[in-house]
């Protein structure tokens, strides 16, 4: 994707900049009206996240519990590599996604982007329904992370009970979510980056007890590809049954790998946000690409797909990282109070994912409020750009972790997922097709893309693919509910809820406002632009006074 990025120091727009000035102020609002920080006029969130800031922000809410236990279940049914290569093509549908979102972004660099440019540029039913989605998932994964933190904390004991442990949570989310953007940013960049450093730490532990770093100084190598094989079967035997075996690694890598959705709900609050979103993109990409396909290689190398001690702690429901193939492969090779480290490592990176969750759930909502789309009472902002009520009603949402008190908690968990998955890959279909209509849009009315601020390659033929991708997985992902002796109604209502909300939710508007889905000549691409040229023209660049801070400014700029 690095071949993508294109000069946007002297970047400029065709076309004249229409003035939308005159909108509503949000009620209460108390903020500066100095444009070197506020978004726009009407949104009230300031400019103050540094490309490390929004970085971090993509990776941090993309890395979580998934990438270092869930995945072992995916091992268990499908092989080493069955598991590597759905990791490595999912990839790919990734890269298409986040091709048109890094244009669409940078072109537009608004609070909530794919959201209402969903809205501008296909349908405003279509926006509507694209925004409730992406509010449902992400407030849905707050619970999530919590209920998955009370489980981590129980790996060392039970004496705290979990109402406990998941009321301390949302405390300090509610906390760290109400102070500037500026905190959340600066708490979100250390906890991301404890996961970066927890998976490459991880990585180079792999390689070297491959090689006979280890207790037992077994030089085991790839040799678990060999026996018990590379590929498992699932559900059925033979070469149907491997193939079902892949389709449940594509499904795990459906749900766990992401990021062009994090990173663009950022843009709104983002710094010089045309120079530095495309680097936001490119850097995200490329660092999740290389944690997630490693990664699936590694577990693979570390634990035979026939592990019984894996198996029986995702049975039992096991507490924490019992279930990591990393901590089961410490336990094979016999080493000690690495498993804890790890578990200590994971348990932030769960910390860490509901944070960001709260983040775009609360900004999800703002931008609905802004377009009218969600009640004007999530306008609201506190002095430091908060959108107070927005993120007050994502953490009443997240008391649904309490269910865990009277539920088992993995199968709180499951729900979740089940929930979400398809969720999530609503959203990349829908960014898929707003840049189609964007794309379409520019040539009917004569813009050259060389002319953007960042112009991606393989369009719009990239868009294509990553919609034919998550489209065709959004139905595959609950599957099994209908092979024979495994139908569960619960299963098929959290696994298909969203995939038949999400279209009652666009008819709904669309009948109520009577909406149109709109032809590329009319498609409005000026709207707010005059607001980034306003913005840019003001902007001067404010440094770091502490040494430290600039180091980590230049080395993830």
């Amino acid at each position: 994707m690095a071949s993508t990025a294109v000069d946007v120091e002297g970047a400029h727009v065709s076309g004249s900049l229409k003035q939308t000035r005159g909108e509503k102020s949000a009620p209460g609002d108390t903020s500066s009206d100095n444009v070197s920080i506020r978004s726009s006029p009407g949104d009230h969130t300031h400019r103050t996240l540094k490309s490390r800031h929004i970085q971090l922000i993509g990776i941090g809410g993309t890395i979580g519990t998934a990438l270092y236990v869930q995945i072992g279940r995916s091992l268990l049914q499908g092989g080493p590599a069955s598991l590597f290569i759905a990791f490595s093509f999912w990839c790919t549908i990734i890269l298409a996604v986040t091709l048109g979102m890094a244009e669409m972004v940078t072109y537009l660099p608004i609070s909530s982007p794919f959201i209402r440019l969903a809205g501008r540029y296909v349908d405003e039913a279509f926006g509507f329904a694209a925004g409730w989605n992406f509010f449902i998932f992400e407030a849905a994964m707050v619970p999530f992370e919590i209920t998955a933190c009370n489980v981590i904390i129980h790996y060392w004991s039970d004496a705290v009970p979990a109402g406990g442990i998941i009321a301390i949570t949302i405390v300090l989310y509610g906390l760290i979510n109400v102070l500037a953007v500026k905190w959340y940013g600066e708490v979100e960049f250390w906890a991301a980056l404890g996961k970066v450093l927890l998976i490459v730490g991880l990585l180079i532990f792999t390689f070297i007890v491959m090689l006979g770093g280890n207790p037992l100084g077994d030089r085991f190598g790839f040799r678990y590809w060999q026996d018990p094989g590379a590929f498992a079967a699932f559900y059925t035997s033979g070469n149907l049954g491997r193939f079902m075996g892949f389709l449940q690694c594509l499904i795990q890598a459906s749900f766990t790998i992401a990021g062009p959705d994090y990173v663009s709900m950022a843009a709104g609050e983002a710094e010089n946000p045309r120079r530095v979103m495309p680097r936001a993109f490119n850097a995200v990409f490329y660092r999740l690409t290389a944690f997630f396909v490693l990664g699936s290689l590694a577990v693979g190398i570390l634990v035979p797909h026939t592990d019984e001690e894996m198996a029986l702690a995702f049975s039992t429901g096991a507490p924490g990282a019992a279930a990591s193939p990393y901590v089961v492969a410490m336990n094979r090779l016999r080493i000690r109070v690495l498993p804890d480290i790890v578990n200590a490592m994971v348990l932030t990176a769960a910390f860490s994912a509901g944070n960001s969750y709260v983040y775009c759930a609360s900004r999800s909502l703002y931008g609905m409020a802004l377009e009218g789309k969600a009640p004007a009472l999530f306008l609201r902002c506190t002095a430091k750009g908060v959108p107070i009520y927005a993120v007050g009603l994502v953490l009443a949402i997240a008391l649904l972790a309490f269910l865990q008190v009277s539920n088992d908690a993995a199968v709180v968990l499951q729900w979740f997922v089940s929930l979400v998955t398809a969720s999530q890959l609503i959203n990349f279909s829908v960014m898929c097709v707003t840049y189609l209509r964007f794309h379409a849009a520019l040539k009917a009315q004569g813009v050259d893309r060389a002319t953007l601020p960042y112009r991606a390659v393989l369009q719009p033929y990239a868009a294509w693919y990553g919609l034919a991708g998550t489209f065709i997985m959004t139905f595959v992902g609950g599957y099994t509910v209908f092979l024979p002796g495994r139908w569960n109604v619960p299963t098929f209502l959290f696994s298909y809820t969203m995939v038949a909300l999400c279209p009652l939710l666009y008819l709904g508007w669309k009948v109520v406002k009577k909406t149109k889905i709109l032809p590329p000549g009319e498609i409005d691409l000026q709207k707010n632009l005059d607001e980034i040229a306003e913005y840019e023209r003001n902007y001067v660049p404010s440094p770091s006074t502490n040494l430290f801070h600039r180091f980590l400014d230049r080395v993830f700029g």
